[in-house]
């Protein structure tokens, strides 16, 4: 009897530690993730949607390329060597595309070096664009296009001697005057002119001079002078063709104004699809980073 029990049941001695064993297992196997797919699947749709939305804003990146390329150059703008910048921002715009597009494969992938790789071009196009707008102390005199470095242009005597050469030789004065031939004084005060017909091709509106014909005015002795707001370009004013009002300071403002509005342009552009790239990429990132969460 003694032997029976010390020798006691082995079945059950070797049962008992395998439950305990078996049970402990089951305890350490972690939950499964709750995962509805109806949410699922509307971030996925989510995702898919801004992943177009992203490629079609880059769109209009790439047909600036082609009008910016495409783009006839104003009128003696090579003087100031200008070409050459709206190549290099056509360059630039190629890159910025396909760096925007090539983060909407990467994104699956490489989250983190898809949005930082996508935000430093966007980042120097949205500060390029501010600067041609004249945003604050975002330009400065040597950034080429922008409103300070056009003023700075301005007063440079001797590039002004070669433009108003430069604007002499494309005729638009002459052209002026040709096309105004018939006209009365009324119909020519009516009629549109350029910025630069009006600062290079007739004098300044408050002149004591009257009207002739486009290009050739003479003194107004009936019309009274306040030597206070006296505009010192009607003294500058020749009836010469050669001359007219091509060293006045409206001829080079009307100028430069024509000039720079092609960059203001071009500003605007520049900052206006910066934001929407990066709204639409940071969103891109975001709806990704909970994609990820939830799958």
């Amino acid at each position: 009897m003694a032997d029976d029990k010390a020798d006691g049941n082995p079945a059950e001695e070797v049962q008992v530690p395998i439950i305990e064993e078996n049970e402990h297992k089951q305890a350490e196997v972690p939950p499964k993730k709750n995962i509805i797919p109806g949410k699922f699947f509307q971030v996925k749709r989510v995702s898919g949607l801004l992943s177009v939305v992203s490629f079609v804003f880059s769109l209009p990146v790439l047909s600036s390329v082609i009008w910016l390329l495409y783009m006839k150059s104003y009128d003696c703008e090579w003087l100031f060597k200008l070409p050459s910048l709206q190549t290099g921002i056509s360059i630039g715009l190629i890159c910025v595309f396909f760096i925007c597009n090539a983060a909407l494969f990467l994104r699956a992938r490489m989250q983190m070096v898809g949005i930082v790789v996508v935000m430093v071009p966007l980042t120097v196009m949205f500060t390029i664009g501010l600067a041609f707008l004249g945003a604050n102390s975002m330009e400065n005199r040597r950034i080429p296009a922008t409103p300070l470095w056009f003023e700075m242009k301005i007063h440079d005597n001797e590039l002004w001697n070669n433009i108003k050469e430069c604007i002499y030789d494309t005729g638009v004065c002459r052209d002026l005057a040709l096309t105004s031939t018939k006209l009365k004084s009324y119909d020519f005060s009516m009629k549109k002119l350029s910025s630069v017909e009006s600062g290079c091709c007739r004098p300044p509106a408050d002149c004591p001079l009257q009207y002739v014909n486009a290009t050739f005015w003479e003194k107004n002795d009936q019309m009274q002078i306040d030597s206070d707001t006296y505009n010192p370009d009607c003294d500058l004013w020749k009836n010469d063709r050669d001359a007219l009002c091509y060293d006045c300071l409206t001829c080079r403002q009307g100028y430069m104004k024509a000039l720079r509005s092609k960059w203001l342009k071009l500003g605007v552009f520049l900052v206006c699809m910066a934001l929407l790239l990066i709204s639409s990429h940071l969103s891109l990132f975001l709806v990704t980073m909970w994609e990820l969460h939830i799958s």
